[in-house]
């Protein structure tokens, strides 16, 4: 533990922080899954939904710094290509 009393404050601003990061990695991850259920199972009007909730989670997780900017538009292509083959 440090002693010096802003190192202490990071050790909690960073312990807080981390926990914050992997709750919303948690929900992109869930939200990415939806969509791959939704394509798999062949149901166009689900993964119509489950696309944008998916789309919108990429982009905030960019905001919030979780991704890159190049892989979130790589998901993202993805996404949108194996939304275009159910049709």
């Amino acid at each position: 533990m440090p002693n010096i009393k802003s190192a202490k404050k990071r050790v909690l601003v960073n312990g807080a922080k981390a926990a914050q990061n992997k709750v919303a990695r948690s929900a992109l991850k869930t939200n990415l899954k939806k969509f791959e259920a939704a394509v798999a199972e062949g149901n166009r009007s689900e993964a119509d939904v489950a696309y944008k909730v998916a789309v919108h989670s990429v982009d905030k997780a960019v905001g919030h710094g979780l991704l890159h900017k190049n892989n979130a538009a790589r998901k993202k292509s993805g996404m949108t290509l194996k939304l275009n083959k159910l049709a």
